[in-house]
């Protein structure tokens, strides 16, 4: 009888499967401290729901978007992180002053002008129809090292990320403080134009003023008549161009008895990545610090809708760390010269963004600030008991959890990151070309099929690169290379792949060396220190003598990521180290490479995090779609926390804790559930009645 109820409500979870997909697989794209969409389930498949907008809601939020939107279609939106879906991390770092390394202006050029050509739908059926394939095919844990748990209780079952708001990450600053909207006031500031910047230009005007900045077309300048002359009315359209459109200057004409304001270029392409320096008060800042919460979108999607409403290029944004699509997050951004009053009109315009805490700085933000992220997670339907959940949660805040590298660090595609990784590292660049190019197993986009089909036929890059709508992915960056250096040359073509996307391959490389390390280390020596680990005393790594083990605990071990500036343990795990990598037909004793990119200097990883400020409760309730906690923005619009009965059709299980950065919440998650956390194995599961 438990079986038919189990069959029953998974068959039901059908209906929301395809709409669930795309979330399901794109969530395991996050990186560092975020948590896969994976849904953990013991014996039935969860998949998230698919949290589609009616009708009602989609017309009404095209119509917000219609109002705000410019015109003209620049593709920064839709051309966001410029990776297929096996490249794990961020692309190429969009912190202010840094540029494109590794390619041409042309190269540049082309890609701004690219639009997808595909549309969510299309790629969402995609994924949907060939779910099913990449069952057979995607990574374990095991596959990459990840085999141990520190707790002896019971693990049981849970959805995690059935809603996207069932997964809040809040950033913690460089000072140590939670990062939350609470304030969308504006700062005063007499510098600044008055609201009618934002309405007095017509919707034709604001298109070709884009078209002007964006040198869509071929005028030089672009002259708007002024209807009801006054001064007053010619100084705010004389500031709302300015504003509104950076690298823009504007000048006032005569014209046979009427008044134009003519605006032309002041200083050709680069003013459109550096706004003018005497638009802005010397007094003030020059960065505009704020608080960014958004919902179901990642930090580069997020940067690139912002600067395409704003008109400006990504470039002149900074933050501290990436943010996770599938879930709401909330995280100091930055940028250049752009006002509190621009940025806080955005609010009028975007769905699922809300902007506020608004501060003018001396500096940029700095990738690797934050102190860590605080995160509120919800397990829904969970199937522990209370003495289970109690007993995993206090040991997740007494012990902690293995410091594992999550599966998002190694790909979600049938050619694991790592071993791109280990092909650099020796300087094998005809198979890192072709691991990355060739035919695959497993669900991919048909383009991307077409693509690699069309390269193992022909080895022609501009013909396979022809086959590719989208030419931002790592394959047609690097099919890009290829036709400009040619096959001769691949060092060169792969250096037009984002620096950042390069190195993530050999960082794959060592965190798969690293979770295998550490299995074993564990495997041997257990949850205490032996003479021989390894423990930072400043940000250098010492022995543990004997007559010093007692003065340590596990939680102040270390062990080492390979490469040529770490020292490695005096125990039986130093061997381990050396044969592994020789086994890969590498020199542990010399990991610089030829090129200096590639050269690993290595670091040291604790190999126990103890989460901070663990708290839990478990709630029951009825209805699968009722959030179960308020988020920043709830709390702005005043909306009473959710109230629980104290009997439902479904138990909840919802977590608060804080991690450092650059540990992933999966793992943490996977020490309370007990559960394999990799697509296959939550997939493979359920397959019997799929069939």
């Amino acid at each position: 009888m438990w079986l038919l109820l189990v069959v029953l409500s998974s068959l039901l979870r059908i209906q929301a499967w395809k709409g669930s997909l795309k979330c399901f697989l794109g969530a395991l794209k996050m990186e560092m401290t975020e948590v896969t969409g994976v849904s953990l389930k013991r014996g039935s498949l969860a998949v998230e729901g698919s949290d589609s907008m009616a009708p009602a809601e989609e017309a009404k939020r095209q119509k917000v978007l219609d109002s705000c939107l410019p015109t003209v279609q620049d593709g920064l939106e839709h051309g966001s992180p410029p990776t297929s879906g096996h490249v794990p991390g961020p692309p190429e770092a969009v912190n202010a002053g840094q540029g494109r390394k590794n390619s041409d202006v042309q190269l540049e050029e082309e890609e701004e002008e690219e639009e997808d050509g595909l549309s969510e739908e299309a790629e969402e059926e995609e994924e949907a129809e060939s779910f099913a394939d990449m069952m057979k095919h995607g990574l374990t844990e095991l596959d990459v090292g990840i085999t141990k748990f520190v707790s002896s209780h019971q693990g049981f079952s849970g959805i995690l990320k059935e809603r996207y708001s069932d997964f809040v990450v809040h950033e913690i600053g460089k000072d140590g403080r939670i990062s939350h909207l609470d304030d969308l006031s504006v700062p005063v500031d007499e510098e600044d134009p008055s609201e009618d910047v934002f309405t007095v230009l017509t919707a034709e005007e604001k298109q070709r003023l884009e078209e002007l900045q964006l040198f869509k077309n071929k005028e030089t300048s672009v002259a708007i008549e002024v209807v009801e002359d006054t001064k007053e009315k010619r100084t705010i359209i004389h500031q709302a161009i300015k504003s509104l459109f950076p690298g823009l200057e504007t000048k006032t004409e005569d014209r046979e008895g009427k008044k134009y304001i003519v605006a032309y270029h002041a200083a050709g392409k680069k003013a459109l990545a550096n706004p003018r320096k005497h638009s802005w008060p010397k007094s003030r800042g020059s960065y505009c610090h704020f608080v960014l919460y958004k919902e179901n979108k990642d930090t580069m999607d997020a940067i690139n809708v912002l600067s395409k409403y704003l008109r400006v290029k990504p470039n002149i944004f900074s933050y501290m760390g990436t943010k996770d699509k599938r879930a709401i997050t909330v995280q100091e951004i930055a940028v250049l010269k752009i006002t509190a009053q621009r940025l806080a009109h955005l609010n009028k315009c975007l769905m699922n963004f809300k902007l506020g805490n608004f501060s003018y700085q001396k500096n940029p933000l700095k990738l690797g600030e934050l102190q860590g992220n605080h995160f509120t997670v919800v397990l829904r339907n969970i199937t522990g008991t209370d003495d289970q959940v109690q007993q995993a949660m206090n040991s997740l805040k007494e012990i902690g959890f293995i410091n594992y590298y999550g599966m998002q660090r190694f790909g979600t595609t049938a050619v694991p990151t790592y071993q791109v990784g280990r092909a650099i590292l020796q300087n094998s660049w005809t198979e890192v070309m072709d691991l990355i190019l060739k035919p695959r197993s497993g669900a991919e986009k048909g383009y991307l099929v077409k693509c690699r089909e069309e390269w193992a036929k022909s080895k022609d890059p501009a013909a396979a690169l022809r086959k590719l709508p989208v030419k931002r992915c790592v394959e047609g960056q690097l099919l890009r290379g290829l036709s400009k250096y040619g096959m001769k040359n691949i060092v060169s073509a792969f250096g037009i792949i984002p620096r950042n996307n390069r190195l993530m391959y050999i960082h794959s490389y060592q965190s798969y060396v690293w979770n295998n390390m550490v299995s074993k280390r564990i495997e041997e020596y257990g949850l205490k220190p032996v003479p021989g680990d390894l423990v930072l005393k400043g940000a250098t790594a010492t022995y543990i003598d004997e007559e010093d083990v007692n003065n340590y605990s596990i939680h102040d071990v270390v062990m080492p990521l390979p490469g040529f500036d770490v020292i490695y343990p005096k125990h039986k795990i130093s061997e381990a180290y050396r044969e592994m990598l020789t086994a890969d037909n590498l020199d542990i004793d010399n990991m610089r490479h030829k090129i200096r990119d590639y050269s690993l200097s290595g670091a040291y990883r604790k190999i126990i995090i103890r989460p901070q400020n663990v708290s839990w409760e478990v709630v029951a309730y009825d209805d699968p779609k009722i959030p179960l906690f308020n988020t920043d923005v709830d709390n702005l619009e005043g909306k009473p926390p959710p109230v629980f009965a104290s009997e439902g059709k479904y138990r909840a299980l919802k977590m608060d804790f804080s991690l450092p950065p650059s540990t992933y919440a999966t793992m943490a998650i996977r020490e309370v559930l007990k559960m394999d956390t990799s697509i296959k194995n939550q997939t493979q599961l359920n397959t019997t009645w799929l069939r």
